[in-house]
């Protein structure tokens, strides 16, 4: 964090007339929030790094950005924009994640060293409205989409294990054809049926509309994203929206669209897996809970894994053929992409509980050293499926954010292109009480 905030400072010094650098709130922990902003157009244009704390790499996207619009008059004069560039809207999560970021970038470290709050902490995320924002960070936010109205706004977002894609709050044809682009020439794998869309519409290969806002209660809002965001905040002022998904460990499968031979079988191995996954966490999280009462901060760590414990059994029970109840809603066609997209989300999330667990069982000393080597046991065995099951290699960051950077300029070249600005009252689906998919990745 501190080096991101760093660079930033010398590239204004750097440029004095064409770079700003203001702090735009504080949050939780009294860490600022740096908006960086380049250009002098009209036309504002918002990118929004960190919004998950466990996912880097917009730091890095955010500065590539920033040098490619102070080089390149066609992002800045030549558009009449201006890009507003946040470093980073969860600096107190980001921070507890540095534990991984200085290498050796291996699974078992960033799993082990895993944080991210829990769903109703999460600062992109309205569950109560605009209007009860709770979070400092989400307020700032909201503060600065309202002063800006941009005619694009962008969230920087990454995939720990799987491939790259879009969602988008509008159609922008010609997407999907640069986002190919970008991932052929860099080596990322594209993802071709992600959890997080699986009910959604596909505007062309990885790349998925965000669907008309509707609320749920708390389980749907965690598994369907059923809660308001700040994604469509802005909306009212005609902002296109993009989220920009960036793998750290590419797995080739998720773009492999051809028929699977035995799909309910498949759905059944998941299912029964995470069934089993949650169990064993279950009991590992009642033996250590008793141990945390002098344990710095546990109620924030223990937040997420109660969050992923209460999701995990209805998710198993949605992708099983077994327990499908008529009247429900019904997995869309299922190939080999979407089915590898379901088994890396199911041990995703019963690999970030037991990260979780680890370091809390650390914190709690020797009263829960007992827990330990099998924690060890579990990540090793589950980071071993990801690696050789499914193939999942690191993917250089340098890659990571030059991938991220171009998609994000074709975006912001696409939107930029006049599409008229649409009346959040007049446009279909709007209601007083919206709500936006949430994203869970």
């Amino acid at each position: 964090m501190d080096e991101l905030a760093a660079r930033a400072a010398a590239l204004v010094a750097r440029r004095p007339r064409d770079a700003r650098l203001r702090r735009v709130g504080t949050s939780r922990g009294g860490t600022p929030l740096w908006l960086l902003s380049v250009g002098h157009g009209s036309r504002q244009a918002l990118v929004v790094a960190g919004p998950h704390a466990n996912e880097p790499v917009g730091g890095a996207t955010v500065l590539r950005l920033a040098e490619r619009a102070l080089a390149d008059p066609r992002l800045g004069e030549q558009a009449d924009a201006t890009w507003n560039l946040l470093l980073c809207l969860d600096p107190d999560g980001a921070r507890r994640n540095e534990g991984w970021l200085s290498g050796p970038y291996t699974l078992g470290r960033y799993f082990r060293h895993f944080f991210r709050p829990g769903f109703l902490e999460q600062p992109e995320w309205l569950p109560d409205g605009a209007e009860r924002a709770a979070l400092p960070e989400t307020r700032a936010l909201l503060h600065l989409q309202d002063e800006l109205r941009p005619f694009f706004q962008c969230s920087l977002h990454g995939v720990d294990v799987g491939g790259g894609f879009v969602e988008l709050t509008h159609d922008l044809p010609g997407v999907a054809q640069r986002l190919a682009q970008a991932a052929a020439r860099l080596g990322i794998p594209r993802e071709l049926g992600p959890y997080d869309t699986l009910y959604w519409p596909t505007l062309g290969p990885a790349v998925y509309r965000i669907p008309p806002p509707r609320r749920g209660d708390l389980a749907a809002a965690i598994t369907e994203a059923a809660v308001e965001s700040t994604w469509f905040h802005p909306h009212r002022y005609g902002t296109v929206t993009a989220v920009v998904e960036a793998p750290m460990w590419g797995v080739p499968a998720v773009e492999d669209g051809s028929p699977h031979p035995d799909a309910d079988g498949e759905l059944r191995a998941v299912s029964r897996t995470l069934r089993r996954d949650t169990r064993l966490l279950e009991a590992l999280t009642a033996r250590i809970r008793p141990h945390l009462a002098a344990v710095p901060d546990a109620a924030r760590m223990l937040a997420p894994v109660d969050d992923y414990l209460l999701v995990c059994p209805g998710l198993a029970d949605s992708w099983d053929p077994d327990t499908y109840e008529a009247g429900e809603r019904p997995l869309p066609p299922l190939d080999r992409a979407r089915l590898t997209a379901l088994g890396i989300s199911g041990r995703r999330v019963a690999l970030r509980t037991a990260g979780l667990l680890h370091q809390l069982a650390r914190a709690a000393g020797s009263a829960a050293s007992g827990v330990l080597p099998e924690l060890d046991a579990l990540i090793d065995a589950w980071c071993a499926d990801y690696h050789d099951g499914h193939g999942a290699r690191w993917i250089p960051v340098a890659r990571q954010a030059e991938y991220q950077a171009r998609v994000v300029l074709a975006v912001f070249e696409l939107a930029g292109r006049g599409a008229p600005a649409r009346s959040r009252s007049g446009d279909s689906g709007w209601s007083p009480g919206t709500a936006v998919p949430m994203h869970t990745e």
